[in-house]
């Protein structure tokens, strides 16, 4: 798909190049995917990081490239490409074939693109690549330069989901900051994912139901996305912290006291029912799990769960959503790993967007990518493979957003205005 950015000519000069490990890797490692790692396998993050000109100035794309040769040591895993057993559950083989570079320029000054920028622009600075038709040839990350013509430069990636969630992809990109300086940690991050690896030993498939926080779909085959029935479109927005605090001091007033995930979460819950006239009554919740704060390794250690209300949320107030968020989720991690090891790995399924998923990562520290001493200005995310039911993303806010939040809604395109609509209503919205 091309970019409207593309299109008009803003996105030019377009190089593409691969880049792999500076040391051999292994001979003949494989690493074997968890189940929570082929659930989310139909799932890919595109993240960009925004920095001023002083982080990229006077580098030639060489110096830029020669530290991922030892970045790229630290994870191999994602130099691999994904291949079947004769079972035909995927694995990936660490056969060192690399990672894709792109390089690009573009006709807008930074700060003109960050004033003007729409999510459909926003494409062209991040590869929309899926993995397939041909599984080993298909990289599992992209990574794209863009220099602005002021000297800002966006930095992009597309990280297949099966390598892991956002915490680890944000984990690898802060990881390339201090290999550039230096820092590099004293043993490869990624090196027991090199090896032959599974935690399914000891799950008890039994007679279990699909989870109600996953969606069975396809088979896709090869081809590693879910093509939903209707346009999926994108909208970002930021929260300054004085709203923030606004709103959940009115939520507290209401009820108990609540974080800016559950707060914001409530009632984009309630918008969404307005505009469909109807539920959802069931939604997921993504967040942080304890994996993702003990384990070095990449993976999806998210906790997955699922809310069920009792009575029409278009009815009810924000602080009983946001108390039924905080205290109603039921954990699906389990049963996820029950269904993935009862069929062997072979279904295809979705997380997001198999019923409305608020995805909080308010605990990722992608400002802690730090380049020659720059930190971004801006970050957005975004997730590719949502289903029809949607998702929204509650992200730390930009430099500029004290105390604030990003939120992103990916729902159906005609669902866009409206949604803006109610927020302009809440108040949360100019």
């Amino acid at each position: 798909m091309v970019s409207s950015a593309m299109e008009e000519g803003l996105i030019y000069n377009i190089k593409l190049s691969s880049i792999g490990p500076g040391n051999v890797t292994v001979p003949d490692s494989i690493y074997e995917p968890e189940n929570m790692d082929l659930a989310m396998k139909l799932h890919y993050l595109r993240c960009i990081y925004y920095f001023g000109n002083k982080a990229f100035e006077g580098l030639t794309p060489l110096v830029i490239k020669e530290p991922m040769f030892v970045w790229l040591n630290e994870f191999p895993v994602t130099s691999g490409r994904f291949r079947r057993t004769e079972a035909g559950r995927p694995y990936i083989k660490c056969n060192d074939s690399g990672v894709r570079f792109i390089e690009a320029s573009c006709d807008k000054t930074l700060e003109e693109w960050l004033e003007t920028k729409d999510d459909a622009h926003e494409k062209a600075l991040v590869s929309s690549q899926i993995i397939g038709p041909e599984l080993s040839f298909s990289p599992l990350v992209f990574i794209q330069l863009t220099k602005f013509k002021c000297g800002g430069t966006a930095v992009g990636l597309s990280w297949a989901h099966a390598l892991g969630d956002a915490f680890s992809a944000a984990r690898f990109m802060n990881q390339l900051g201090k290999t550039m300086d230096g820092n590099g940690p004293g043993r490869p991050i990624a090196l027991a994912q090199s090896l032959t690896k599974s935690t399914s030993a000891n799950i008890q498939p039994g007679d279990v139901e699909d989870p109600l926080s996953i969606k069975r779909v396809g088979p896709v085959g090869e081809n590693w996305m879910k093509v939903t029935e209707c346009n999926m479109n994108t909208f970002s927005f930021n929260i300054p912290g004085t709203q923030l605090s606004h709103l959940q001091s009115k939520l507290r007033r209401e009820g108990a006291e609540f974080s800016p995930f559950e707060a914001l979460s409530a009632v984009l819950w309630q918008c969404i029912a307005k505009i469909r006239g109807r539920g959802p009554k069931v939604v997921t919740i993504c967040e942080k799990g304890k994996k993702n704060e003990t384990d070095g390794t990449l993976g999806n250690g998210l906790n997955v769960s699922v809310v069920k209300a009792e009575f029409p949320i278009e009815e009810a107030t924000p602080s009983e959503l946001a108390t039924l968020l905080k205290t109603r989720a039921l954990d699906e991690r389990k049963k996820i790993d029950q269904i993935m090891e009862k069929e062997q790995g072979l279904s295809d399924f979705i997380v997001y967007g198999a019923n409305l998923t608020f995805v909080n990562l308010d605990e990722g520290n992608f400002y802690e990518f730090e380049y020659r001493g720059q930190k971004p200005v801006s970050f957005s995310l975004k997730i590719d493979g949502v289903g029809e039911e949607g998702a929204i993303l509650v992200l730390p806010g930009d430099k500029n957003v004290c105390e604030g939040r990003k939120v992103t809604a990916i729902l159906p395109e005609n669902e866009i205005t409206e949604l803006k609509d109610e927020l302009k209503r809440e108040g949360l919205l100019a």
